[in-house]
């Protein structure tokens, strides 16, 4: 009984630190991607962080058509390890490569998902609080979130005085992690034992 604490312990603490470095990366990349203020100081504390694993990537793979290869390598390593590792840890055994694959690609969408409504919801309740503050969080937001938000804007124009535009675009991110997301973890966890 008591060496389940400690599983559950080593598995959290796998989970967490592996989970920040992730998000680190996947900002870098989703920052670039939008071509986010490379001087705010969030990104730059993000490109700091991130360097150190990145730059010896660059050396063999280059980005290619607009897209931060070197980035994408290095979240799928970093995913597939906090897996292997929580998987080893939790039963001892590596899951089978196919499995982990599949699993690696659904914590990452589920993960950028979630990044998503995180950054949308907070946006909404600084509309609320604070509206018009300046904060560098607060630009990175924006300029992560407008690509999203914008086709959404373009569809249900503001009624009433509020923008409904962020209920659409959660409603659908919800929606795609029900949909996508969670039958790919099934899958992935089928081929991986």
């Amino acid at each position: 009984m008591g060496t389940s604490y400690f599983i559950q312990a080593a598995v959290f603490l796998i989970e967490v630190i592996f989970g920040l470095y992730i998000i680190a990366v996947l900002l870098r990349y989703l920052l670039a991607s939008v071509r986010a203020d490379f001087y705010n100081p969030l990104s730059q504390f993000i490109v700091k962080v991130t360097n150190p694993a990145i730059k010896p990537l660059r050396r063999f793979i280059p980005g290619y058509l607009g897209v931060d290869w070197p980035s994408i390598v290095l979240l799928i390593f970093v995913q597939g390890m906090e897996l292997v590792l929580v998987a080893l840890v939790a039963s001892g055994r590596i899951p089978a490569p196919m499995g982990l694959l599949v699993l690696t690609f659904a914590h990452l969408l589920k993960l950028i998902i979630y990044v998503y409504i995180f950054i949308i919801i907070v946006q909404v309740i600084i509309s609320w609080v604070n509206p018009g503050a300046y904060n560098p969080a607060t630009v990175l937001m924006y300029q992560l979130s407008e690509p999203v938000l914008r086709p959404a804007r373009r569809l249900i124009p503001p009624a009433g005085g509020f923008d409904w535009s962020p209920l659409v675009v959660m409603i659908v991110l919800n929606l795609m992690v029900i949909l996508m997301v969670m039958p790919l973890m099934d899958l992935g966890t089928r081929l991986s034992y």
